[in-house]
């Protein structure tokens, strides 16, 4: 494959912008077991094997990945849209390269895996895999959501009771359970869903007399949101990261 071309499909511009860069000497790289010495490429057309590739671009070091798995942990106050409306857009809080990583011949860059609120935290994924955000997004699938839930009235074994039977929401005459539901503290619930809906654990939460006043996500499948990434921050996702959100799902 030639460099250029590994270039592009990283999302660091058009074929042209790639070779520019190559040709500037901006692009070094190495492979991923080798002395850390780098090895300079000035050839834009020079052919080299992808696998375990590793490359520094403008002074920055990337790796190869066929496809992009990212973990962001999302602040408050952004939305999870490429064009917002009121709130910065969660995609500006990744490198240019991963917006930019061309699908079926379109620059369409990593999509988020489902939506979060713009008053919601915690764990969102990210990728250009479609097959990937299909299996996630699929109620079929049953990938568990864990959400703290911080809410304005104190809680009772009877909302849980609730929750965890079933809650009938108002676009949808059947009943929509919690997997799990723990109440943690007298205002903290610790909510899991395996299905994804409009707004879902507000309404629940509103249909047995409570009001939601904060969200965060901090797990999805048996993969925990990172105490060390902090709100903004985003990392890849290891193979052993995608096995624990979903075992079906690889690299």
């Amino acid at each position: 494959m030639q460099l250029q071309d590994i270039l592009y499909s990283q999302g660091f511009g058009t074929r042209r912008v790639c070779a520019g860069l190559i040709q500037q000497g901006l692009v070094q790289v190495y492979k991923e077991n080798d002395p850390p010495a780098l090895i300079p490429i000035g050839q834009a057309a020079m052919e080299i094997e992808a696998i375990n590739l590793r490359f520094r671009v403008q002074g920055v070091d990337w790796h190869y990945a066929d496809k992009a798995y990212i973990l962001l942990h999302k602040p408050t106050a952004t939305e999870c849209s490429q064009k917002p409306s009121t709130y910065p857009s969660i995609y500006s809080l990744l490198p240019a390269p991963l917006r930019q990583r061309p699908q079926k011949g379109a620059v369409q860059g990593v999509q988020a895996v489902g939506r979060l609120d713009q008053d919601t935290t915690g764990m969102l994924l990210l990728t250009d895999d479609g097959q990937f955000i299909h299996r996630m997004s699929s109620p079929r699938h049953h990938v568990p959501k864990v959400y703290e839930v911080t809410v304005k009235h104190p809680l009772d074994d009877k909302q849980v009771q609730r929750l965890l039977a079933g809650v009938v929401l108002d676009d949808d005459p059947k009943p929509v359970r919690a997997a799990a539901c723990e109440a943690v503290s007298e205002h903290h619930l610790r909510l899991t869903l395996t299905e994804g809906k409009y707004h879902q654990v507000k309404r629940m939460l509103a249909a047995v007399g409570n009001r939601v006043e904060g969200l965060h996500r901090s797990q999805i499948g048996a993969l925990r949101l990172p105490d060390d990434l902090l709100p903004g921050q985003w990392r890849w996702l290891e193979t052993s990261d995608l096995a624990l959100i979903n075992p079906t799902a690889a690299r």
